[in-house]
């Protein structure tokens, strides 16, 4: 039934790690015998990222590699969106292009929805066993926060909403229609597919290789407040 994983991967000034995370996925080995398509968007970077990528995809020509490139930056929402567009796959799952998150744990996110269980599934940092980094106390406090408001508003019982790793079968993502251009992603995909009937969203323990903002961590408190709007208004919309 499903034969395709789309990676997609919204990229901003990623030169120093696209190439790594890259390589972390070529080694993955998919169950089931999925194949791979990897889909980039080079938010209209100002270093070497699309260079890179390039380079990349002319070394390793055996990978299904697909590079689109903002001309203008926009924001990870945004590039998120042209992604969603491009991907083939029947799943989709979101990677960021730091080493944040471990695409070797591709398997446990699809395991429900290939067992048909699932519909949607969320990458908890905040449940299961995994290996965490710790960092900072008041970022932890507010992704938390974030997620008891979106559960208010949502009526679901998410440890993380604001979790990278998030996996959809790809005819339900593709199925809501998505506004926010950045880090509001996040609570509106959440609050859209609350909404769809006998959706189906479980949640696994992932691990987490957090960054600071010195090696290359780029949300802050405003984007915080966003989340918040953004929360209140697709919670409270129909």
């Amino acid at each position: 039934m499903f034969e395709k994983l789309s990676i997609i991967i919204p990229a901003y000034n990623e030169a120093s790690t696209i190439y790594k995370i890259l390589d972390k996925i070529a080694a993955v080995e998919l169950p089931n015998n999925l194949s791979k398509e990897i889909v980039i968007v080079d938010d209209c970077s100002t270093d070497e990222t699309s260079t890179s990528i390039e380079k990349y995809i002319e070394k390793n020509s055996g990978l299904n590699i697909i590079l689109d490139k903002h001309a203008v930056n926009k924001g990870k929402g945004a590039a998120l969106h042209t992604a969603i567009h491009i991907a083939s796959g029947d799943i989709i799952v979101i990677q960021d292009a730091d080493l944040e998150y471990d695409p070797n744990e591709y398997s446990i996110l699809l395991k429900p929805i290939l067992d048909g269980h699932a519909d949607v599934v969320y990458g908890s940092r905040f449940m299961g066993g995994k290996p965490h980094r710790i960092l900072f106390f008041w970022h932890s406090i507010g992704n938390k926060f974030l997620t008891f408001l979106s559960n208010m508003m949502t009526n679901l019982n998410l440890t993380d909403m604001e979790t990278c790793y998030k996996m959809f079968r790809a005819e339900t993502l593709k199925s809501i229609k998505l506004k926010e251009k950045r880090f509001g992603f996040e609570p509106e995909v959440t609050a859209k597919i609350s909404k769809i009937p006998n959706i189906r969203i479980y949640e696994v323990g992932i691990s987490y290789y957090g960054r600071t903002f010195e090696e290359g961590k780029k949300i802050n408190w405003k984007d915080g407040f966003r989340a918040i709007y953004c929360i209140l208004k697709y919670g409270l919309s129909r």
